[in-house]
């Protein structure tokens, strides 16, 4: 029996060297694996349109993805599927507990495992293809080192650069590297933070989307705005609120209080509420030129389109499960290939919801909350692939990425 003095010892080593691991940059194993047979499973469905009305339909590849026989992956905050239908995640190596990371000891002090490095790429047939990034990726700038201390989102562009922020305390930068791990350029900086009205500062980015000279951040978990930076110049280009209005003169001491992502002292979700609640959680601009952003303590997504002069303007509120208490709905927003359906991610229920894009009407939804293939705990992340194909990452005591197969329609 291993007296509790030494127990605790050999475990607080354990997480030292798990971290230590998780700074190492780049990690891809001698021998990547292949990916395993697809194993179809069917999901909790409901269906709320009248019958016969046609909806998308998955199953779960409960097969999907392979990982390497020595890697772990912890909280996955955040999935996005390149231009190659390679699927990026990024997660959280500090989620991991002592009893995770056992391998990352020297010596070992079990067969496995270490985390995975933070940002990780798939085939889309699940094959683990490489990993890279780390505390010590850096970049570091005035001394500070700008890589997120929890992080939250991931974007990959047309030309296959990977885009990220952080929600950890002092996680008030965007980050921008090569798809092999090099460093492009940044947003905001680590550890200042100036409020809701700052046109240079960011708050917990939470999301990104760039193309050509539009960079759009969903900010975040302490402001509540979406920010847009110029892409060829690198400075401000805009900003706004909910409804489109000038974000609103919000005092914050410039920390998140984790609480508050579960908390209802805020007297409950208002999905007609005025301004953005405490986590604005992603941005997502379709090919057709709208904006979604979804405000998830209200329950709510928000769509925008830009007028004849470039000016952004709100189109509509699209609320989901609008009752929702705790963590609240809508944490991601998702379109099919043909961008005919709408896909939102609801935290608190463990489901997607599937909606008719044109006029948002509620056709059905999959999944439920659980931990089996196909349910979900703390769902977070969703993005598509082009045979309409959905992915989605759970964090908290989640810790996963799932593959839903497009099966077609009844």
């Amino acid at each position: 029996m291993v007296p509790t003095a030494s127990l605790s010892a050999l475990l607080a080593l354990a997480c030292l060297s798990a971290s230590a691991t998780a700074q190492n940059g780049s990690q891809t194993p001698a021998g990547k694996p292949a990916a395993r047979e697809p194993a179809l499973a069917a999901l909790f469905v409901e269906d709320i349109a009248p019958a016969g009305t046609p909806i998308p339909r998955f199953k779960v590849d409960a097969a999907w993805p392979t990982m390497p026989d020595d890697m772990m992956l912890g909280q996955v905050s955040g999935v996005a599927v390149d231009k190659d239908d390679d699927v990026w995640v990024i997660h959280r190596p500090h989620s991991l507990g002592a009893t995770d990371t056992g391998l990352a000891l020297n010596p070992p002090a079990a067969k496995c495992c270490r985390p995975a490095p933070t940002i990780v790429r798939f085939s889309k047939a699940g094959a683990y293809l490489d990993g890279w990034g780390g505390p010590d990726t850096g970049p570091v700038i005035d001394g500070v080192s700008q890589w997120p201390k929890s992080g939250h989102g991931i974007y990959v562009d047309a030309d296959k650069t990977v885009w990220f922020g952080g929600n950890g305390d002092g996680d008030h930068a965007v980050l921008n590297f090569t798809a092999d791990g090099k460093f492009i350029r940044s947003f905001g900086r680590r550890e200042k933070t100036a409020g809701n009205q700052d046109k240079a500062s960011l708050g917990n980015p939470s999301d990104i989307f760039h193309e050509g000279n539009e960079v759009l951040v969903a900010d975040g978990y302490i402001n509540k705005r979406i920010m847009g930076f110029d892409g060829k110049a690198n400075g401000f280009r805009e900003y706004w609120g909910a409804y489109a209005t000038p974000p609103a003169d919000i005092p914050s001491d410039g920390h998140f209080d984790v609480s508050k992502a579960m908390s209802d002292a805020d007297g409950g979700a208002n999905p007609q509420a005025k301004n953005f609640g405490d986590i604005v959680h992603c941005i997502v601009k379709t090919k057709g030129g709208d904006y979604y952003v979804c405000d998830r303590r209200n329950n709510r997504a928000q769509l925008f389109r830009r007028d004849a002069k470039g000016k952004m303007q709100f189109v509509r509120d699209v609320a989901i499960a609008p009752e929702t208490r705790g963590t609240r709905t809508v944490t991601d927003v998702a379109l099919s290939p043909d961008e005919k359906y709408l896909y939102i991610a609801d935290m608190m229920n463990g489901r997607i919801w599937i909606l008719l894009r044109e006029t948002h009407q509620v056709l059905g939804a999959i999944g439920r909350n659980g931990r089996q293939a196909g349910q979900f705990t703390w769902l977070h992340s969703i993005a598509t692939d082009s045979a309409g194909n959905i992915y989605a990452t759970e964090v908290s005591t989640g810790r996963r990425v799932q593959k839903l197969v497009f099966t077609g329609f009844d």
